[in-house]
């Protein structure tokens, strides 16, 4: 597999985009593009949705496509077959480490093996192999032309989310780690790798646990008094992706509205 494509157009792949942050994240992106960029909005059942972004962003009248690119993170070949479709694309510059799973709320002792298995896979090992097959293509050491890569984590790491999901904020706790190991490792490379760490914010993350109107239960617990939003999130990926953020790397940013 090259390491770079002979197309000079720059991809950015968004993992998890067929909704909430990753889709507000390719919005954006598509808003603010100068120049020839492909956007792959991965994801793994949503079809429809996927293909929505994909039509709003191609509507957008800047100098970007988009493909939707069917991929479950969690599986080792289906990210070598999302990258696969990157290569084709052009020259790949851009990782947005989105895509996660949770699972209804409770206590720590109703977590099952197979929860975790699937917690692990998806938020763990898919955002690590993401990230290895995009500083294959980024590195400099490679041929590559460098690039950023921003994982999204969660305030939830801190907190721990105890009678919650303390899987999943185990599992983010392993994205910030990575965040700060990978972007030692691959600083003299031309690659930047940053984390975003969003606290509450209002996206079908909450129905999937179990408590769809979780962010207007616990608003009263943030400093701002209000839920934030996947625009408000996507804002900072896309600074953090972008040149104006290019002496900025190892960094974990919280935005949760001061909790």
């Amino acid at each position: 597999m090259p390491a770079v494509s002979p197309n000079d157009t720059s991809v950015i792949v968004i993992t998890g985009a067929s909704r909430g942050i990753g889709a507000a994240v390719a919005r954006r992106l598509a808003a603010d593009a100068g120049e020839p960029t492909h956007l792959i909005i991965n994801y793994a059942v949503n079809r429809a949705a996927a293909n929505a972004v994909v039509a709003e962003i191609e509507a957008s009248g800047n100098p970007v496509v988009a493909s939707a690119v069917q991929a479950d993170v969690g599986r080792a070949d289906k990210v070598e077959n999302l990258f696969a479709a990157a290569d084709e694309a052009g020259t790949l510059t851009g990782l947005v480490n989105n895509a996660a799973v949770v699972f209804p709320i409770g206590p720590f002792v109703d977590l099952t093996p197979e929860r975790l298995q699937r917690s692990w896979a998806v938020n763990i090992t898919g955002a690590f192999l993401c990230a290895r097959e995009a500083v294959l293509r980024m590195s400099t050491d490679r041929g590559g032309r460098g690039g950023s890569i921003v994982n999204v984590s969660s305030r939830a790491a801190s907190f721990g989310s105890p009678n919650e999901f303390i899987d999943y904020a185990a599992s983010k706790g392993a994205l910030d780690s990575m965040t700060r190991g990978l972007s030692t490792e691959v600083a003299a490379q031309g690659i930047r790798v940053n984390a975003v760490r969003p606290g509450l914010i209002d996206t079908d993350l909450h129905t999937a646990a179990g408590q769809p109107d979780r962010v207007n239960a616990l608003a009263g617990k943030v400093p701002m008094r209000r839920g934030g939003t996947a625009d408000e999130v996507a804002n900072l990926i896309v600074w953090m992706l972008s040149d104006e953020a290019s002496y900025m790397t190892g960094a974990l940013v919280d935005i949760g509205g001061g909790r």
